[in-house]
């Protein structure tokens, strides 16, 4: 492991610990020529499934694009980082739980649909409005209205 820093290959791990997700380790570690520290990750690499776009490519899974999505949709709300992070974990394990080969892009989107509606209203409505590519503003308003229903139905007030 390189030093981002200095890149000495030499640093020792100062501290470990279960990661965001619970599906990592999360390493401190110190570099040895630096004598900076910084956070690396260690998680299993696990055979994902193939990703089908809308025009029927394919793609391998980037989970970096998953949690791009989700940053981007909770940009300056008030969801926290490691939040994100074990959204991003819950999409891919539904992902690997599908036990399938493939996996259409719209699955996908529906499961951070699903995952950004128990987080944060908002959010959830900023992504719907990329990913649904409403055609006008009365599909908007449905959406929004059905979200204002099922807050009501949860307690909490519009």
């Amino acid at each position: 492991m390189r030093c981002p820093f200095c890149q000495h290959d030499d640093n020792r791990v100062v501290d470990s610990r279960e990661g965001p997700d619970s599906d990592s380790i999360r390493r401190r570690r110190e570099c040895v020529g630096c004598n900076r520290r910084f956070t690396t990750y260690e998680r299993i690499d696990q055979v994902m499934p193939m990703v089908v776009k809308k025009d029927d490519q394919r793609e391998s899974w980037d989970r970096t694009k998953v949690l791009a999505g989700l940053h981007k949709a909770c940009e300056k709300r008030p969801v926290p980082a490691d939040a994100i992070e074990r959204a991003v974990a819950d999409v891919e394990r539904r992902v690997t739980e599908a036990g399938s080969r493939e996996i259409s892009s719209s699955s996908i989107g529906e499961a951070v649909m699903d995952v950004l509606k128990t987080l944060d209203d908002v959010a959830y409505v900023r992504f719907a409005s990329v990913y649904k590519s409403f055609r006008d503003i009365e599909e908007f308003m449905d959406a929004l209205e059905t979200i204002s229903n099922e807050r009501r139905g949860r307690g909490n007030r519009p």
